[in-house]
């Protein structure tokens, strides 16, 4: 038995096996075919089928299209032509009927045995050149008649004979007038004598022509029709074409339908076998129907011609077609031949491609694209599972001064070891990615509680603040950190992306080298900062800055000494926006250049203005920001503003700050020897803060040192700022420079200033920034009381 079993399980497992080959085979057969399939040499006919079949439809389609509107067009025109055909009868039927009935009043109620010549006198008959109105006894002679050569003649006995059963309006049968040999009809009323018995006739002749006078070939065609057919179904008269025929006899039921029935029907014609769009309308109270009948071969040649020029086209374009397509499928069948011998080394080189698609090459860590599909993925799991997730949007602080200073190579040195440092932060099931430049963004799955965010993103700081070594020289920079956590912040990568950059841009803001968590209030101030730059594109052209100014006044004397000016902006929505609010959007979006020409030429202009005034000259301090100083065209803008207000140079001073002219020496003291060729006094702004040497400083032509508020804030408190304080003045000194204290609020701070021989200060203490118009008021006081400051 366990032999037997163990032969059976053994067969089971080969059928099984076998079914496993057979399923598999059939599978690697299935996809080599499909794979097959899709090469161009195949797929291209394929398509070309496809594409084939939906041209020909779509002219099919579009004859179709065409044919029927213009059928409908013809059973429309059918039934508007007929529409007024109708009114054009029946009026001129009423017309002769009303002309019957006179004539039968006048016999009858008048008694006149001829009452054409007092009708005539009255202007009652119909024109003599239309109609022929006579008066028949009872014998059917005619006795009267508006033509005399009428007069006489026997009118044929069954006419009489129906008029004197009948007392409604008769139509003939048609005939033709011997004279002139045109199809004439008569309509005709009984008269009555004054007992009531039969005594006679009227009648009125008229040429059957005239009830098919209005065709209009334009619109009917050669083989369009109108015709008057009596409901004992004789057509009264009819016209195709130029052809007037009278006396065909049709089935009137056929023609004429019983119902009201508003459409034109499109029928072969018994009278002729032609096919038309055929409307047919009784006359009311008449025994007669008007019959108007359009070509369909006429009405539709236009669209015919079409049909057979879509045809055509369609012909000529599948051909183009197939020829291009089989010159393509050679082409590509020799292409797969040839890509068949090299596929090894292709198979190598997509695989290439495909990690550099989706990883950065300089770092190898993954880029944006792998990224977000990464991102996409845990978004999905986490919301599956109720999770948490975090995205950290991180940016190098100062990047661009290391590129700037050491070249692009130092750069690239440093984010592969910021890429290094970051993966060793990280958790393996962590992810670290580089979108480009010096922003690089993190995953953190599977988040169990907040504070590890924090925990991370404090040791990333702390990571990236360490020394590195670049080109045998030791640098330090620092990171900014903006984080956003699933689900709280956002729902899809896009918004946790952004709301990081958001928290990132924040982060900046407070000093860098800190991390900031995600909140609306961030939201809304990135908001904010978008209507501010908004604005600011416009406040200039709309007149909204104005320049406040600061006096700088002499430590010893109190006197004014100069002024600096201060750019301020009135917002008409917003009111007065701080300086420290606006100033940073303009020098990122480069508005600053153009504001900053502005400032300069406001300054000068106020400045020669109140010399012309009588007031003292004095010099006027003027800040230079970041993208100012980096301006190619500063030299050249600032002697053409020179020239234009004609300012003295060496009353204005350009103030710039220490750390400007620390990141490039050469190129700072470039600009700095151009200003100083246009005789511009140059003064080193914040200075303190930028920790320059006095060997540094000793190759700038400079004539002010400005020292930093946040010194002079604490000098009385704080013995490290009042000790540097003093060598910022002995340095100041040394160097021959004036040395200028700003941010003094306190009387305090003033005495020391004044025991240390600092040259001059500015602050609240003395007066805050004011308009133009108080400024003059206060250096008029000073003119007038030279001590008063003291």
């Amino acid at each position: 038995m366990p032999v037997q079993r163990s032969n059976i399980l053994g067969s089971a497992s080969d059928i099984a096996n076998a079914a496993n080959s057979v399923s598999a085979t059939t599978h690697s057969l299935f996809r080599r075919g499909f794979d097959q399939a899709k090469e161009i040499y195949i797929l291209f006919p394929l398509l070309t089928v496809l594409l084939l079949l939906a041209i020909w439809a779509g002219t099919l389609y579009l004859i179709k299209v065409e044919q029927v509107r213009a059928q409908q067009g013809a059973a429309t025109a059918s039934l508007e032509i007929g529409a007024t055909y109708e009114a054009q009868i029946l009026r001129a039927v009423r017309e002769i009927d009303q002309t019957l009935k006179l004539v039968k009043y006048t016999y009858e109620s008048e008694g006149e045995q001829n009452p054409l010549p007092k009708l005539k006198e009255r202007a009652l008959l119909p024109p003599p050149f239309l109609f022929d109105v006579s008066v028949v006894d009872a014998s059917g002679v005619v006795v009267a008649s508006t033509q005399a050569s009428e007069v006489g003649i026997v009118v044929a006995q069954d006419e009489a004979q129906t008029r004197w059963r009948d007392n409604t309006l008769s139509i003939s049968r048609p005939w033709k007038n011997p004279a002139t040999g045109e199809w004439t009809l008569r309509f005709s009323r009984r008269l009555n004598s004054a007992g009531g018995v039969f005594s006679g006739i009227a009648m009125v002749e008229v040429d059957a022509a005239y009830f098919v006078s209005s065709y209009d070939a334009s619109k009917l065609g050669n083989q369009g029709t109108l015709g008057l057919l009596g409901t004992d179904g004789i057509f009264r008269v009819r016209r195709t074409g130029e052809a007037v025929i009278a006396g065909d006899t049709v089935d009137y039921a056929a023609v004429v339908p019983d119902t009201e029935n508003t459409e034109a029907l499109l029928s072969t014609n018994g009278w002729d076998g032609v096919r038309r769009y055929t409307s047919a309308r009784q006359l009311y109270d008449y025994p007669l129907a008007v019959i108007v009948g359009l070509s369909e071969e006429e009405q539709l040649a236009a669209v015919t011609r079409q049909a057979h020029t879509y045809l055509w086209r369609a012909a000529g374009g599948s051909l183009l077609l197939v020829l291009l397509v089989s010159l393509l499928s050679r082409m590509s069948w020799q292409l797969v031949q040839s890509r068949l011998r090299a596929a090894e080394a292709k198979v190598a080189y997509a695989e290439r491609v495909e990690y550099l698609a989706y990883h950065d090459g300089l770092t190898s860590l993954p880029n944006r694209s792998l990224f977000s599909k990464m991102l996409a993925q845990s978004i999905r799991e986490a919301s599956r599972y109720d999770r948490q997730l975090a995205v950290l949007f991180l940016d190098l602080d100062r990047f661009k001064q290391i590129n700037d200073t050491l070249g692009h190579d130092a750069g690239d040195q440093l984010l592969q070891a910021v890429a290094l440092r970051l993966r060793a932060c990280l958790r393996a099931s962590d992810t670290v990615a580089r979108l480009g430049g010096d922003e690089f963004v993190i995953l953190l799955p599977e988040l169990s509680e907040d504070s590890y965010v924090a925990v991370t993103a404090q040791k990333i700081l702390s990571t990236i603040a360490r020394p590195f070594n670049l080109h045998g020289q030791e640098f330090r920079i620092t990171a900014s950190v903006g984080i956003s956590v699933f689900p709280r912040d956002g729902l899809d990568e896009q918004t946790l992306k952004k709301n990081a950059d958001i928290a990132m841009y924040q982060a900046k803001q407070q000093g860098k080298n800190n991390f900031q968590f995600y909140s609306e209030k961030l939201n809304a101030d990135s908001l904010e900062r978008l209507t501010l730059e908004l604005s600011l594109r416009h406040a200039l052209e709309r007149e909204e800055f104005q320049l406040h100014y600061q006096a700088k006044r002499d430590v010893r004397s109190g006197q004014i000494t100069g002024m600096e000016a201060l750019l301020r902006w009135e917002h008409p929505d917003l009111g007065v926006v701080a300086p420290m609010q606006f100033i940073p959007v303009a020098e990122e979006t480069g508005l600053i250049v153009s504001i900053g020409k502005w400032v300069l030429k406001t300054a000068c202009r106020q400045n020669v203005t109140w010399q012309q005034q009588g007031l003292p000259h004095l010099g006027m301090a003027v800040n230079l920001t970041a993208r100012q100083f980096a301006d190619e065209n500063l030299l050249t803008d600032l002697a053409a503003i020179l020239a234009e207000t004609g300012m003295d140079a060496g009353l204005l001073e350009l103030e710039i700050a220490e750390s400007l002219l620390m990141q490039d020496a050469k190129r700072a003291l470039k600009v700095l020897i151009g200003l100083k060729d246009l005789k511009v006094r140059i003064a080193i702004d914040d200075f303190g803060i930028g920790y320059s040497s006095l060997s540094a400083l000793k190759q700038f032509p400079l004539d002010v040192i400005k020292i930093d508020r946040s010194f002079i804030r604490d000098i009385c408190d704080v013995s490290e700022d009042k000790a540097l304080t003093e060598a910022i003045i002995a340095m100041g000194r040394t160097l021959s420079l004036t040395v200028v204290a700003q941010g003094v609020e306190t009387k305090e701070q003033a005495d020391f200033l004044r025991d240390n021989a600092c040259d001059e200060f500015q602050g609240f203490y003395f007066n805050r920034p004011v308009p133009a118009d108080q400024f003059k008021a206060l250096l008029q006081a000073q003119t007038a009381h030279p001590g008063a400051d003291r």
